[in-house]
């Protein structure tokens, strides 16, 4: 028998229907999640320091040269990104761009996670809430520590005030496409979702680039430390098992 599908009823039992039965699961997951950090929080915090150093030291290495000259391909890219610039790749762009983050990423986020709790998946809905929510933390303190501004190349139809190091869309796109791929790797799932993903991260990041609103090292730096974090998660928190998997008590 191949595993389970995704959203799929758990052998142990059917998902929650009342909001008694929502409560219950809401405390066995919040249990669940306490034991888990007991026991490997000390493993968590490293993984968020193993991927905070270098992206701190590739932040300070563009800080230390003029106009990210380390990085010859920024401004040339953003120059050949505005070359294209017409009214229909504007109003495209500014879609791919809002669904990115708080019009898509964000929303599908908060249901994902709200969702595989509600199956009683726990360790699913773990692994997902700690690759989402490290990646936003992670992204958050590197664009302040850092303080890079934004391009000024022209004047954006989508301007930003927040710093632009590392791009929060690229980060945010590509941890939700690393945690479905995941998740959807054993199931039938996998190919859809690969290509999903595939596609829209890759489009989410040209946008930003498009809309003159992040440099392209910004999108390389959020795309490789949100990738990195997502698999990390996943290792610390299936450890030798798989997703979807009959669900157990333990969080070691």
């Amino acid at each position: 028998m191949g595993p389970p599908v995704p959203g799929a009823t758990p052998p142990t039992g059917q998902p929650p229907r009342t909001p008694a039965d929502a409560a219950r699961t809401a405390r066995e997951e919040a249990r669940f999640g306490a034991a888990f950090l007991r026991a490997h929080g000390g493993r968590l915090l490293l993984l968020f320091a193993g991927l905070w150093l270098p992206l701190w030291g590739f932040g300070a290495l563009v800080e230390e040269l003029d106009e990210g000259e380390a990085f010859p391909f920024d401004l040339p890219l953003l120059e050949l990104a505005h070359g294209l610039a017409r009214k229909g790749l504007d109003h495209a762009f500014l879609i791919v761009s809002r669904l990115g983050y708080g019009h898509g990423v964000v929303p599908v986020d908060v249901v994902l996670v709200l969702a595989l709790a509600w199956a009683r998946r726990m360790r699913e809905g773990l692994f997902a809430g700690l690759a989402l929510g490290g990646s936003a933390l992670l992204n958050v303190l590197a664009k302040h520590v850092y303080a890079r501004p934004r391009p000024d190349l022209w004047l954006s139809i989508a301007p930003e005030t927040t710093y632009s190091f590392p791009s929060g869309h690229a980060m945010g796109s590509m941890t939700l496409g690393a945690v479905a791929v995941l998740l959807a790797w054993r199931t039938r799932w996998r190919w859809p979702v690969l290509a999903a993903a595939a596609v829209f991260v890759p489009l989410v990041g040209l946008s930003r680039v498009y809309l003159g609103v992040h440099y392209p090292s910004d999108i390389l730096a959020g795309w490789a430390a949100a990738l990195a974090w997502a698999v990390a998660c996943y290792g610390l928190v299936f450890s030798g098992r798989r997703p979807w998997a009959a669900n157990t008590a333990s969080a070691g």
